[in-house]
Parts: C-alpha cells; sequence; structure tokens
C-alpha cells in the first residue's frame, strides 16, 4: 500500500461525521420504522439498495451504542494506516454487502457490525502483509473484544437473530480488499522500474 497522505488528526473530523450520519438516520428510524426494511434481503432486488444503507441502520439503542465504539477505533487505526481510509471503507462496505447478498440467510441485515467485521480483518491482513505490528495488534484486540470474539462472530447460528453471515462475509471482503491493495502496490515499483528502463531505451 502507497504511503498515505492523510493523518488521523486531519481525517478525525470525517470519522465524527460518518459516525454521527449513522446515529442521525437511527434516530430518523425512530419517527419512520419502515426504514428499517430497507437492509440487506439476500437475492431480492430490492435489497440491494441494503448493501449501502445497512451500516446505517440499526435495530435500537443498545444495537447502535455496541457498534459504535468499535467503529470509532477502527476507522481512527484506519485513519492512521497507509491506505486511502474512505476508498477502503466503501469497498469493504460494497463487497461484504454484495457477498451478503447473493450467499447470506434470507432474512433482512441490518448494522455496521458487518463493516466492523472487515475493517477488523482488513487491519489485519494489511498488517500482515505490511509487516505492521501496532495497528495488528490493536485490531486483534478490537476483534476479540467485540462481540466476545471476531472468531465467535462468523461461526453460523441458525435460528439466530444475530447476522453472523453478515459478519462472516464482511470479513472476508476486508481481506480481499486488503490483499488487493496489497499486491497492487507490489507491482508498483517493478511496473516503474520497466517504465524507466523503457525511456531509458528509447533515448
Amino acid at each position: 500500500m502507497a504511503d498515505s497522505a492523510h493523518t488521523i488528526r486531519e481525517e478525525i473530523n470525517a470519522v465524527a461525521l460518518f459516525v454521527g450520519a449513522i446515529w442521525a438516520v437511527f434516530f430518523i428510524s425512530l419517527a419512520f420504522p419502515v426504514l428499517d426494511n430497507y437492509g440487506v434481503i439476500p437475492r431480492r432486488i430490492v435489497g440491494l439498495v441494503g448493501i449501502p444503507a445497512m451500516p446505517f441502520l440499526h435495530a435500537n439503542f443498545q444495537h447502535l451504542l455496541g457498534n459504535t465504539i468499535p467503529l470509532v477505533v477502527l476507522l481512527i487505526l484506519l485513519a492512521g494506516s497507509r491506505a486511502e481510509s474512505w476508498q477502503v471503507v466503501l469497498d469493504v462496505a460494497l463487497l461484504g454487502g454484495l457477498l451478503l447478498w447473493i450467499f447470506g440467510r434470507e432474512a433482512v441485515h441490518i448494522g455496521a457490525s458487518g463493516l466492523i467485521s472487515g475493517l477488523t480483518a482488513f487491519l489485519i491482513v494489511a498488517g500482515l502483509l505490511e509487516q505492521r505490528i501496532v495497528p495488528l495488534l490493536i485490531a486483534l484486540i478490537v476483534g476479540f473484544l467485540y462481540g466476545g470474539s471476531l472468531i465467535l462472530g462468523v461461526i453460523p447460528r441458525f435460528g439466530s437473530n444475530i447476522s453472523w453471515d453478515g459478519h462472516l462475509f464482511g470479513a472476508i471482503a476486508g481481506g480481499i480488499v486488503a490483499y488487493a491493495l496489497a499486491r497492487g502496490t507490489r507491482k508498483e515499483p517493478a511496473e516503474s522500474k520497466q517504465v524507466g528502463q523503457d525511456k531509458m531505451l528509447e533515448l
């Protein structure tokens, strides 16, 4: 991953705005409960709306509060990483939501926990690939403290009202995005070197 031009201080306002938007949507949904029907509904056309909407929708205040703290921690960690943080958030949310729409249980899936699992997996995989120990350790701690543990969060629990499949596909999406970005970065130096050699030959 290329060195980031952003810092935590520069992006903290964007983090606050994003989390604030999630809270705002929750309070709007109290007046308009029908909004909660626009989560991801696997294999239904109307459920496609939920792919971008799912992280903003929460069943109750406890659900919202439980997602807020780990989300803030992970977004701050991401803001201090080398990645284009908001592009990562978008990629993980959309890919995780799409995988859930294709393979998930038939239900209305709402909440930011899929994004949280995705960002946790992204930071863990990116930390391993880049050998960045501190972000890796913090992401592991957040993953194991959040919801009991990251592993338990993705274990199938049929009949449960917890979207374990949302957690699972979010984590898969985070790993894929981290690997894709790391692979793209490794190619850049080689390609740049080759371009330089070609220019020298042309001269």
